[in-house]
């Protein structure tokens, strides 16, 4: 199957309606009417769209979980739909004709070329306090340096915001709370320029105050714009990952655990790793020295069953660099942080080219 959508359903309601709507959004979509049918290509379209009907089929036939999976109902047979959309590993739910919009919408992204999305990369933390977020915000400005344009998403409502690590918590700009009940397609450009900015890194945080909840809608139309606008997208998860956490997951290339070289964190990881694998794709370990009690990287990794994906030795001069929020300059040393930044943007693919140190915008 060469389409963008493929549809599977039973029901010829359902199914001339999404062909409709195909139609509609300029893009070609095929319908298989049992899972044994879509089982060939089910990991091939950008999008599947299930009807209610054939849910618990698709269940029955073991198809894997995949990204691009929505439950479509018809108005009226809402009866549990919640809970067959979450055996099928739907992302969506979409209920006809109210959501007709949005399924025009996410079948005209489905139609656009693979090539050229950027990539998401999550950032995850074994406990509290190991510095995944400053890892993070460090991986996103060594990006900028290769010249890719790079988002850093803020996961976690309850933590004391990355813009703060940037020094933009003062620069106008949009912030979570402005995209909470967003509904259908965003632009990629308008997400650009409606974020606060340090050179290439845009920074999507939080407001201070009592945080705003994001549907899960919301979220899953961000991370569609940002990997149609940005080059790399970096998502800071908190270790309770709430929704956004959860959507960034399920959408990462890779996932990267951050674990302090210590027994009792190495303990919490193998709990922590359980649950990240059955979210994400592609789950690596970076070990976090010093170790107290001699616990080598490679001891945490065969524990943990991980690949290692690197190490980050201390660097005393790290939280000065923080307080004085100047962590793009310290970055341009040569040190622990930028170098292991620079390993793991090499094998995805970034390269490091000198830069000019970026200014806030």
């Amino acid at each position: 199957m060469t389409t963008p959508a493929m549809i599977v359903t039973s029901d010829p309601v359902i199914g001339d309606d999404l062909l409709r709507l195909a139609a509609a959004a300029d893009t070609g979509a095929e319908i298989v009417q049992d899972a044994g049918e879509a089982r060939a290509d089910w990991r091939r379209p950008p999008l599947v769209l299930v009807g209610a009907e054939s849910a618990e089929e698709v269940v029955a036939a073991g198809l894997p979980r995949r990204q691009g999976v929505v439950l479509v109902a018809k108005e009226g047979e809402t009866d549990d739909v919640y809970r067959k959309a979450l055996e099928i590993g739907a992302q969506d739910l979409a209920v006809l004709p109210d959501d007709e919009s949005w399924l025009i919408d996410a079948m005209a992204a489905a139609a656009e070329p693979a090539e050229g999305r950027g990539a998401i990369v999550c950032v995850c933390s074994s406990r509290g306090g190991t510095g995944a977020s400053v890892f993070a915000a460090g991986l996103a400005l060594s990006a900028a340096r290769t010249g890719a344009r790079t988002l850093l998403i803020d996961g976690d409502p309850l933590g004391g915001g990355l813009e703060i690590t940037l020094g933009l918590e003062d620069h106008e700009g949009a912030r979570w709370p402005d995209f909470a009940d967003r509904r259908g397609r965003l632009n990629a450009a308008a997400l650009r320029e409606a974020l606060p900015s340090l050179g290439e890194v845009s920074v999507l945080s939080w407001r201070r105050g009592k945080p705003v909840p994001v549907t899960q809608e919301a979220v899953q139309s961000l991370l569609d714009a940002a990997a149609r606008g940005f080059d790399l997208i970096v998502v800071d998860v908190p270790r309770h990952p709430g929704e956004i956490g959860r959507c960034a997951l399920r959408a990462a290339e890779v996932t990267y655990l951050l674990v302090p070289a210590e027994v009792r964190a190495a303990v919490a990881a193998d709990v922590m790793a359980s649950t990240l694998r059955r979210e994400t794709a592609a789950l690596r370990l970076i070990v976090r020295n010093p170790a107290p009690g001699g616990l080598t990287p490679e001891v945490i990794a065969e524990a943990l069953g991980l690949p290692l994906a690197g190490v980050l030795e201390r660097d005393r001069r790290l939280p000065a660099a923080l307080e004085e929020g100047d962590l793009a300059r310290f970055l341009r040393r040569k040190g622990p942080l930028a170098e292991l930044c620079g390993h793991l943007l090499s094998d995805l693919g970034f390269y490091h080219c000198e830069e000019p140190v970026p200014e806030a915008a």
